[in-house]
């Protein structure tokens, strides 16, 4: 292509050759375009009608190469289920370049599903249709949602069929994110004793993502300490909205604290804190309630690869750290509790407040009662009057469970100032009305990859740009799924 249409700015392909390796997409035979994300490319200074073009999805596809751009695949390794791997990078995603969107902020844009690279392995490089509409569903609910996460910009066919278990459509997404950095980014450098190149990516990571870490007396340490802050937030948040990741591994875990590589993740129907829809988390590692706890672990590892550059006196250095590191669980406690007494209409703070919520919990567990419907009902209740409880009792296999947590939480309202319409209000704008329920997500694929149908993707992208609404005329998409409906496994394509 002759002129850019990106107008490309990018700093990490001026890092060091050995942070990646250089290479083009591989061609596909026949793209074509599904959705493009027309709010998105407008944030970010694109054409949204360019990009739709003939010659745009060409480049959406991989097949052409914008002129400003610098394609490359990352590398980085992880620990993937606890076992290390000293190499994996990008298997099948290539970054092509940076923007800075309307509010000044540099965004990666990569194409995932486009081939072979270095780091491959045994793989072939490409995506599937059903993983790339999840992704672009969820990722972009999430963001509705109001949870830091990736972002998709375009998901276009490739007209070639992808060898998994069967042969199926094959599919190109375009990723946005603030960065692909990882800790396993960071670990991959570690793992080679490579002190420059460590100090080269965290004072990029620092630059891109904490500049205030710049100013401070340990600038290493204070990288640490805002990446802790960021996961501790972002992991309350899923757990505050019944969102399982599923394969939390640390090459999955961002630096600047987004939701990135949305594999086999789901959100929970019925609640129960060991949870797994994983089909390949066969022990539960990544179980909903596990996922604080292997965040912890995750920035422990995090934290080891900075031993070096925090302070010159390595003794000195591990013990800044780990204090650091210690610090998470209350961090994410502090998130969390925050969020749980949003969830519940509780303007104040009160000591008792997070055993209000962990006894709703357990009663919903108990009682084989949906997440999502639970609080949004809640959120409908007044606060001395039960005469409408029933909305919520019926979510309950034993609807007097409810009636007595009820008691205890009428008897918590009683000390808040806030009147019923203001708090009931407050509760519906973080209280989701709709979230990707996992049956619909499958209605989707389903759709797609057997009939070449989009209209069910349309509709549900659609429903879920909106999830604190009730939309009358969706309201079918608030319900649960039936018994032959229900989702037990997820994958993630590859």
């Amino acid at each position: 292509m002759n002129a850019p249409i990106f107008g490309f700015d990018n700093s990490y392909a001026r890092l060091p050759e050995h942070f990646f390796a250089r290479l083009s997409p591989t061609p596909v035979s026949t793209p074509r375009l599904v959705k493009i994300n027309e709010s998105l490319a407008n944030h970010l200074g694109l054409d949204a009608a360019v990009l739709a073009s003939t010659e745009g999805v060409q480049i959406l596809a991989g097949n052409r190469i914008p002129s400003d751009a610098e394609p490359l695949a990352m590398a980085y390794a992880g620990f993937q289920f606890g076992g290390w791997s000293p190499q994996l990078g990008d298997g099948r995603a290539i970054l092509l370049g940076e923007v800075i969107d309307q509010d000044g902020i540099r965004r990666d844009i990569q194409l995932k599903g486009c081939g072979r690279t270095p780091f491959s392995r045994n793989g072939d490089g490409r995506a599937v249709l059903g993983p790339v509409l999840r992704e672009y569903i969820v990722s972009e609910a999430m963001h509705a949602l109001g949870v830091p996460t990736t972002r998709a910009l375009a998901a276009v066919t490739t007209g070639e069929q992808v060898q998994r278990e069967r042969f199926l459509p094959g599919a190109v997404l375009v990723r946005v994110a603030r960065s692909h950095i990882r800790v396993g980014t960071f670990q991959y450098f570690a793992a080679r004793q490579d002190i420059e190149a460590l100090r080269l990516l965290a004072d990029h990571v620092i630059d891109r993502h904490y500049p205030n870490a710049r100013e401070d007396q340990r600038p290493y340490l204070a990288l640490l300490d805002a990446v802790i802050n960021a996961q501790a937030s972002l992991v309350a948040r899923w757990k505050l909205i019944g969102f399982i990741h599923g394969v939390m591994n640390t090459d999955n875990t961002s630096i600047s604290g987004e939701t990135i590589d949305y594999g086999p993740c789901a959100f929970m129907d019925t609640y129960h804190p060991s949870t797994v829809y994983s089909s390949i988390d066969h022990g539960g590692r990544y179980a909903y309630a596990n996922q604080a706890p292997i965040a912890h672990w995750n920035l422990a590892g995090f934290a080891q690869t900075l031993i070096p550059l925090i302070d010159t006196d390595s003794a000195q250095s591990l013990e800044l750290a780990q204090d650091r590191v210690n610090a998470f669980p209350a961090r994410f406690e502090t998130a969390y509790n925050e969020g749980a007494r949003e969830k519940l209409g509780l303007e104040m703070s009160k000591q008792s407040d997070s055993t209000l919520m962990e006894e709703l919990l357990a009663t919903m567990a108990d009682n084989q009662a949906d997440f999502t419907l639970v609080f949004r009902r809640l959120s409908w209740l007044a606060g001395d009057d039960d005469s409408s409880d029933d909305s919520v009792r019926q979510l309950f296999k034993e609807p007097a469970a409810f009636d007595r947590w009820a008691v205890q939480w009428r008897a918590r309202l009683r000390d808040e100032p806030r009147g019923d319409l203001e708090r009931c209000t407050q509760m519906q704008a973080i209280n989701p009305a709709y979230i990707p329920r996992n049956h619909r997500v499958e209605e989707v694929i389903r759709a797609a990859e057997d009939n070449g149908s989009f209209g069910p993707f349309e509709r549900l992208h659609e429903v879920l740009q909106k999830p604190f609404d009730e939309q009358q005329i969706n309201v079918e998409f608030q319900k649960p799924p039936q018994p032959e409906e229900i989702v037990q496994a997820t994958f993630c394509g590859t």
